[in-house]
């Protein structure tokens, strides 16, 4: 895509140096696609109903395209979806739901919040969450409430106020190393950084031993991976978007209800309303090509035959089908796109207890040096039907989550030493009783591991009837986990559309360059003083 510079009427946020991306032209009528010579003009399956596949759907059906989207769960938002309790299992907690964990939505998001209008013009299905702290075990605890949202003022005022990040530690920081976070350039600084991890990142830097869970144990594992293991271009582009390159502040917010209440149901009501055929609870098992198309087979018997693909799904189910689909791509692209990794396990345990947490308990905070424990989330305060369940209880509901689980670890275990870490940290729930519980264990999320990065899977395949989607296929623009999802789903669908002659969509993102010298100057100054 294209960024486009200047006056402009809109913006999706408050950055006044966010990019505006406009799509590739249209290609001239007749162009045609692979395999018959002609334009498409049948319609389009999308495999997968998480935010890809949505996004997907949402732009092709927007520009008259009929599409038919198949999911393999119940209900809608893949790694973000939510489902109800079994009523028999839980008639303790009758109408209540269980998701794959918490998810913030940062304001940065702008094609994922794109979506989301579709269904919800004003997003008035989010609320902001006051803070976020962060805490190490037997160490500081980071806030990042009141800082400014503009470097280099957020920059000096967070490093200023942040306890791990004292004066003596900063003298030690490699200011030419630290500088170099704000050189940055996309896409080039993601294969500049190509075999080089996250913890070797922080390693060149020297940063302060207290910082480093603030960038490792924190960030690096919310893509569920260990810190040696995951990629230092992607690292730096956290460290971009989220903070020294984006002026719309280190805060974010959360879905009023769960999240197929709030954000799922009235999308799919959307799609539906725009011709969009959803088929849940139904998988796509084979992928042929035909005289008439592609023909695509699922499980419950049926076909379909459609003229163009997006295969929006998590990188097993991925892999699964390109393999098979001999008749797609080249050897060699589906050789590569079959060595691609998925990261360690994640657990996430949701607990209904018949006590409440300590008064002002954060919703969210984030963990570092408590065994296994990531993070801890009051559901109650944040999700209306849990919140309705809290008050008529007088108890909450409080999620942990565990990521990177390391291959071998016993289950129980793992649940043992978690429920002693909640308790070290909320002891007075250390004699609550479990009114009811839910655990998770999966390992399905891509991997952004430090292997070349553009050996990764991309938007465009070598069928052009054929795209891909999702937060583990490569993407030029700073964007990372649901809004990589949200992006290239929108990527995927300007690509279909541009064949058939269609206009696509414009997308936003943070600035693709650092802020440049303002930012330098000001952390010069910052760092200077240190020593």
């Amino acid at each position: 895509m294209t960024p486009l510079r200047g006056a402009r009427a809109w913006q999706p946020g408050l950055d006044p140096r966010a990019e505006r991306h406009l799509p590739q032209p249209p290609l001239s009528s007749g162009s045609g696609s692979a395999g018959n010579g002609s334009a498409a003009t049948g319609p389009v399956l999308v495999v997968g109903g998480g935010i890809a596949g949505l996004t997907a759907a949402t732009g092709l059906a927007e520009r008259g395209v009929d599409v038919v989207l198949v999911e393999r769960e119940a209900t809608l938002g893949g790694r973000v979806r939510s489902w109800p309790v079994d009523a028999d299992a839980a008639a303790e907690a009758p109408g209540l739901t269980m998701s794959r964990g918490f998810h913030a939505f940062f304001r940065q998001y702008y094609n994922l919040r794109a979506l989301l209008r579709r269904a919800d013009p004003g997003l008035e299905r989010l609320r902001p969450v006051p803070d976020y702290p962060l805490t190490l075990a037997d160490g500081p605890t980071d806030s990042f409430a009141g800082i400014p949202r503009t470097p280099p003022l957020s920059i000096a005022a967070f490093v200023a106020r942040s306890p791990s990040f004292p004066i003596s530690a900063l003298a030690k920081v490699d200011i030419g190393a630290a500088l170099g976070l704000l050189d940055v350039r996309f896409p080039q600084t993601y294969s500049e950084l190509d075999g080089v991890s996250a913890a070797e990142v922080l390693d060149r830097l020297h940063f302060p031993d207290q910082a480093r869970h603030l960038a490792l144990e924190v960030f690096a594992r919310s893509f569920f991976a260990d810190p040696t293991d995951f990629s230092g271009g992607e690292l730096v582009a956290m460290f971009h978007t989220y903070f020294t390159g984006s002026a719309e502040g280190l805060l974010f917010d959360v879905p009023d209800d769960d999240y197929d209440s709030a954000l799922w149901q009235p999308l799919a009501r959307h799609l539906t309303g725009l011709g969009v055929e959803l088929r849940t609870g139904t998988s796509v098992t084979r992928l042929e090509e035909s005289a008439d198309g592609i023909r695509a087979e699922l499980d419950d018997g049926s076909s379909l035959t459609v003229s163009d693909v997006v295969l929006a799904t998590d990188r097993a189910t991925l892999q699964r089908l390109v393999g098979e689909a001999t008749w797609l791509g080249t050897p060699t692209w589906r050789d590569a796109l079959a060595t691609q990794r998925v990261a360690p396990p994640f657990a996430v345990w949701r607990l209904w207890l018949d006590r409440p947490a300590a008064q002002g308990s954060p919703l969210f905070l984030g963990t570092s040096g408590y065994g296994p424990l990531d993070n801890i989330t009051f559901v109650d305060q944040m999700e209306a039907g849990a919140a309705a369940w809290a008050e008529q209880s007088g108890g909450c509901v409080v999620e942990v989550h565990a990521y990177a689980v390391p291959p071998g670890t016993e289950e129980a275990t793992l649940r043992e030493v978690l429920r002693r870490e909640l308790h070290r940290l909320h002891p007075e729930l250390a004699t609550a009783t479990v009114v009811h519980e839910e655990w998770q264990l999966s390992q399905d999320c891509p991997l952004a591991g430090t292997d070349p990065w553009a050996d990764r899977p991309g938007v465009v395949t070598p069928d052009p009837r054929v795209v891909l989607a999702g937060d583990g296929i490569r993407c030029e623009l700073p964007v990372a986990l649901m809004e990589r999802a949200a992006t290239t789903g929108w990527l995927a669908a300007n690509a279909l559309l541009a064949r058939r002659g269609l206009a696509g969509h414009e997308l936003w993102t943070v600035p693709m360059r650092g802020r440049g010298q303002s930012v330098a100057h000001s952390a010069r100054r910052l760092l200077g003083a240190a020593r």
